[in-house]
């Protein structure tokens, strides 16, 4: 699994504070998340959780090859074994979220896609295992998903966001934040990719990501 829009949009619009200290990535794939995240946080550390081994090694050589080396380490191993001497002040993840769909003959790719691994409620369950207090959870998910993640575990939502690949489409997807407190109700935001033209992006989507492509200089 390559550089996906997926990936960027949850890396660039997940609450990313100035306190956050510790940072847990699951599903990382070749890492962009937990590069993302380390470039809008100069002081947090970020473990990035990967349980496909070429896909870890693919992410520990992007990290030794960014400026952030220092500061993000992958672990080979699944979200539900993963043991941690302290709590996250961050979790955000681009899980896998195909149910009971067909799989194709490359299992790395299976492993990314499909919830078999990892279904919604071993996510939410350790999104409330690794959570600091006043922590946050940020995952993206196909909007069809999204009242199953929600229900799947006891976080509170706090943010969502539905986001349409061009104007007047439906949402493809959604992206939700979740704390252990309850905070009231949860903010709601739309966003579209595309602005219509052919190729182009909304401006919404470009002042999201500009930090992260180079085609947006």
């Amino acid at each position: 699994m390559k550089v996906g829009t997926d990936g960027v949009l949850i890396g660039a619009w997940a609450s990313v504070r100035g306190t956050d200290r510790a940072v847990l990535d699951i599903g990382t794939g070749t890492g962009l998340i937990a590069l993302m995240i380390a470039q809008r946080n100069p002081k947090a550390e970020i473990v990035a959780v990967e349980i496909d081994a070429e896909s870890a090694e693919q992410a520990r050589e992007n990290v030794a090859a960014s400026p952030w080396s220092n500061r993000i380490r992958v672990e080979e191993c699944a979200v539900q074994e993963f043991v941690a001497e302290q709590k996250f002040d961050l979790f955000v993840s681009n899980p896998p979220y195909f149910v009971d769909s067909f799989k194709c003959s490359d299992e790395s790719r299976n492993t990314a896609r499909h919830t078999d691994t990892l279904s919604f409620v071993e996510l939410m369950r350790s999104a409330e295992r690794l959570l600091a207090p006043d922590g946050r959870f940020a995952v993206i998910v196909p909007s069809e998903a999204a009242l199953s993640v929600i229900a799947a575990g006891r976080l509170h939502l706090v943010r969502r966001c539905d986001v349409r690949s061009k104007p007047k489409g439906s949402p493809k997807r959604v992206m939700l934040e979740f704390s252990p407190r309850f905070e009231g109700a949860a903010v709601r935001e739309e966003m579209t990719i595309g602005d219509g033209s052919n190729g182009g992006y909304s401006p919404e989507y470009i002042a999201l990501t500009r930090d992260f492509y180079l085609k947006f200089e």
